[in-house]
């Protein structure tokens, strides 16, 4: 197959460093632009990034020469360059949902990062597993936009990429009718290394900014249903969340209770994780996990630094299920919060958008 030209718009942020690596070498896409702000255009993507390499593992050489573009200035030239391109920008909320409106009327498609789009009610957010049907809505919000291939598609917040989905199969036989959420979440989440935010070490900060309002409000599009051209959101399950940073490198932990409808058995409960099918999985998409749900039986199990990792960063690993005395049942769930919950699933709905053909 030809391969799909890929731009990355905010290419030297700890999420824009996950996007190349995972674009580099990727068997669908080549990367083609990197953008960045006014003050990184012009130099090579090894000058804008020196000193700032957030990840654990090496910059992939075939970038480190690559002349950073204008995210803003030069975005017709890199519309012109590319099929579609990831956006990482950091700006306003206002300023990235301009910044991203013109390049979808350049008709290059944008897959977000952002939350700047989130709550546009023609924008799909789409986690792949569970809501790849969302993507129906993008020719109506073409036709507002004026396009023919342009659109802007986002992936939701990371905190609820672990306990969304592994409430999201238990939807439609059972119910969910109350859910309490509380995120323990890595440092990377706010594009912070150990380093550079030295008060994090052996400290928990109880409050991240928006962040229980996005836990508390995202799975209910994400659960929503595509109507007349928009995304109406669902009406329950009721969620309450509380968020809080603690000092990890990456991965985010969820303690989750909920109460069904009609109450599953624990037994049925670990069946459906374990026997879980998304369109991802059926289509063989290359970051797709083989195995969505890892159920761990082990009563320390997830943690952080055995799990993060599993199924290239993809997976949500989930244990200790037991009944509560409140609610019908809790658990603890993870995900990886830069490649699940950021760069890896946006790529993960990029192959999505390219196999129903939206990319074409």
């Amino acid at each position: 197959m030809n391969k799909y030209k890929v731009g990355i718009i905010g290419c030297t942020g700890m999420v824009g460093q996950r996007f190349i690596t995972l674009t580099c070498g990727h068997p669908w896409f080549q990367l083609t632009a990197l953008a960045a702000s006014a003050r990184s255009a012009g130099k090579t993507y090894g000058e804008a990034v020196e000193g700032r390499w957030k990840l654990d593992i090496p910059m992939p050489e075939s970038v480190k020469g690559m002349t950073v573009l204008d995210a803003e200035a030069d975005k017709e030239m890199i519309a012109s360059q590319v099929d579609f391109v990831f956006s990482a920008v950091d700006m306003k909320k206002e300023e990235i949902k301009a910044l991203e409106e013109a390049y979808a009327k350049h008709e290059c498609p944008v897959v977000s990062n952002n939350s700047a789009h989130r709550w546009t009610p023609d924008v799909p957010m789409v986690i792949p597993e569970l809501n790849p049907e969302h993507l129906e809505v993008i020719p109506s919000q073409r036709k507002r936009l004026g396009t023919k291939r342009g659109f802007i598609a986002v992936k939701s917040n990371c905190s609820i990429q672990s306990y969304a989905p592994a409430l999201s199969p238990f939807r439609e036989k059972f119910g969910l009718e109350k859910i309490v959420a509380c995120t323990y979440q890595a440092i990377s989440g706010a594009g912070k290394t150990f380093e550079n935010w030295p008060e994090m070490v052996d400290n928990i900060i109880p409050y991240i900014g928006g962040e229980e309002e996005k836990s508390e409000q995202e799975p209910l599009k994400v659960w929503g249903r595509v109507e007349n051209g928009v995304i109406v959101n669902a009406d329950k399950p009721a969620i309450t969340a509380q968020c809080l940073r603690v000092p990890v490198t990456n991965g985010h932990t969820a303690a989750v209770f909920v109460t069904f409808k009609s109450k599953p058995s624990m037994e049925e409960m670990k069946d459906i994780w374990a026997n879980f099918q998304g369109e991802p999985q059926r289509l063989k998409l290359p970051m797709a996990p083989k195995q969505f749900f890892h159920y761990f039986e082990e009563p320390d199990r997830p943690q952080t630094r055995t799990e993060r990792d599993l199924e290239k960063g993809m997976a949500i690993s989930i244990g200790r299920l037991r009944p509560d005395t409140q609610f019908d049942y809790k658990f603890v769930c993870l995900s990886h919060n830069t490649l699940r919950g950021a760069a890896g699933g946006a790529v993960e709905l990029a192959e999505l958008l390219c196999a129903k053909g939206y990319m074409d």
